[in-house]
């Protein structure tokens, strides 16, 4: 397993299934559920695109023009295309606004390649679910079940 996070280059890494970890990260509200991930994935073959930053600087202004910001938003619009599979996970203390545009964008350009967990509570789990179900998103229950879904997904590619 390789993972990488902004803002390193993945471009060299050939041959491997990928895995972007789209989901809620909110600093200070969002558990880091992409440590789990990774740590119960760690054994297997393939690379992790995990958007969430060792340093990431709340004071950034959130704008085209700062070159730290734009950076993160196309280095995430990039690993989310090119990913084989997109993880998504929506804490339920959070309201994760940014996830929600990444489903929107991903259930039209390539639903299949989805899984989806968006446990009770979450203040936006009808809409979630309206959405994956029209266009075919496969949901899972809980952490584990998106683990499970990823090993699967590994298992069937090799």
């Amino acid at each position: 397993m390789i993972e990488v996070r902004v803002p390193e280059d993945y471009s060299a890494i050939k041959g491997k299934k990928s895995i972007f970890l789209a989901g809620s990260i909110e600093m200070g509200k969002a558990e880091n559920w992409q440590e789990r991930i990774v740590a119960a994935l760690h054994h297997l073959d393939v690379l992790l695109l995990n958007p969430r930053r060792t340093h990431w600087n709340a004071a950034w202004d959130q704008s085209i023009d700062n070159p730290d910001f734009k950076q993160q938003v196309e280095w995430e619009l990039d690993a989310l295309d090119c990913a084989d599979m997109v993880i998504m996970y929506f804490a339920p203390e959070t309201r994760s606004p940014i996830t929600l545009l990444e489903l929107g964008i991903h259930v039209a350009a390539n639903p299949k390649k989805l899984v989806v967990c968006c446990p009770e509570g979450f203040w936006r789990r009808g809409n979630v679910d309206v959405v994956c179900r029209r266009f075919g998103v496969r949901q899972v229950s809980n952490i584990e079940d998106l683990v499970k879904s990823a090993v699967t997904f590994l298992q069937k590619a090799a």
